[in-house]
């Protein structure tokens, strides 16, 4: 089986950036321009790019979609788009900036009938990806500062035949280190249902690809090593699709 590759753009202020552990205040700066960023990534094959609005998820609604427009318009791949989604409007805003996806995490959970009703309209089929992030397990809510009782696992299966086009996890205690993800728990949530999973945060080395791929995960986010040369985003390409 092989496994998407989803190169990662996080922006802040306009500029390319990195969180260790969602954490604000352990911000890394990457002094690369986001456009130009965005057509490496496809010069180098990628056919998905992940985009992430930390001052739209800091604000509680999007709030880069100028430039997240012009990244998309500069480009010719599909761009899923998350950060700061709390209503319908800005689900449409994202989508009408281009985005093929859009992520919605928070206000899905605390609004879970507003989340369900909207991803079973019929122009939202395959367009909106549920974020799971999850501390020890358990589903982790706004910025990762609430812990639910509802674990990952029993998420997934819960929007198992739900036409979402993906589930995008996240262990919160390896995103933005480079140690690897948590392989056990991807694993469980590609095996819950029907919904392809997206694994996000860790991915430190070459090594972290293959192992990701054993999971049976649709996708794999790479954000960090990439800016960092731990990981070559051709190489990452070629391991995935072997």
């Amino acid at each position: 089986m092989s496994l998407t590759i989803i190169p990662s753009i996080d922006l802040r202020g306009g500029q390319v950036v990195r969180l260790r552990q969602g954490d604000y205040s352990q911000q890394l700066n990457y002094a690369v321009d986001p456009i130009e960023t965005a057509q490496q990534f496809q010069q180098a094959g990628a056919k998905w790019i992940h985009i992430v609005d930390l001052d739209g998820a800091k604000e509680g609604r999007p709030a880069q979609v100028e430039l997240i427009r012009k990244i998309i318009a500069a480009v010719d791949v599909s761009v899923e788009v998350g950060g700061g989604v709390r209503s319908t409007d800005d689900v449409k805003a994202l989508l009408g900036a281009g985005a093929q996806r859009v992520v919605v995490g928070t206000k899905a959970l605390e609004a879970w009938d507003w989340f369900r009703e909207l991803c079973h309209q019929p122009e939202m089929s395959d367009r909106l990806i549920l974020a799971v992030d999850a501390k020890d397990g358990m589903v982790a809510t706004r910025g990762w500062t609430h812990t639910t009782n509802v674990s990952a696992e029993e998420l997934a299966r819960q929007v198992s035949d739900w036409p979402l086009g993906a589930l995008l996890y996240t262990d919160v205690a390896k995103d933005g280190m480079m140690t690897g993800p948590n392989y056990a728990n991807t694993a469980r949530l590609a095996q819950a249902g029907k919904v392809p999973v997206i694994a996000s945060g860790g991915i430190g080395n070459i090594n972290h690809v293959r192992e990701t791929k054993k999971t049976g995960a649709w996708g794999c986010i790479i954000g960090r090593s990439l800016y960092e040369g731990t990981v070559k985003l051709e190489e990452a390409l070629k391991v995935a699709a072997e």
